[in-house]
């Protein structure tokens, strides 16, 4: 009876160890911008859920944005002031954030991600401070 060996052999376990490596630093460099949208969202919903009780000015609403992304470590669109204003049909006023974020991958080639969140604000909100 002939047995031939199995398993993996020292070359294939590199080649799978090195792709492994490979996927792993990718997601270390793509989940935390992630992460950070998904702050943002989350902060944009927040405000608006506040605005619809007690009305608030533009200014105050950047302020509240400013310390939802203090409190959620969203340092890198803190320092963007990306936050804008529009006029939506029927619904009044939303707030809109578009960003983008490079992250350098290894040597000249950077991971680069384009962001858009929006959320419609309450009809209660004062839209009369200049953007």
């Amino acid at each position: 009876m002939k047995r031939t060996q199995s398993g993996l052999s020292m070359v294939g376990f590199l080649i799978t160890l090195t792709l492994a490596i490979f996927f792993l630093f990718c997601g270390m460099k793509i989940v935390p911008m992630y992460i950070e949208y998904y702050s943002v969202k989350e902060a944009l919903k927040d405000i608006a859920n506040t605005t619809e009780s007690t009305p608030a000015t533009k200014d105050q609403i950047r302020t509240m944005f400013a310390k939802h992304l203090e409190m959620s470590y969203a340092n890198y669109v803190k320092t963007l002031n990306v936050l804008r204003f529009e006029s939506d049909g029927q619904n009044g006023k939303k707030m809109v954030v578009d960003y983008e974020r490079r992250e350098p991958l290894f040597f000249n080639l950077d991971v680069v991600g384009k962001f858009h969140a929006e959320q419609v604000l309450a009809h209660g909100t004062s839209g009369s401070d200049a953007e």
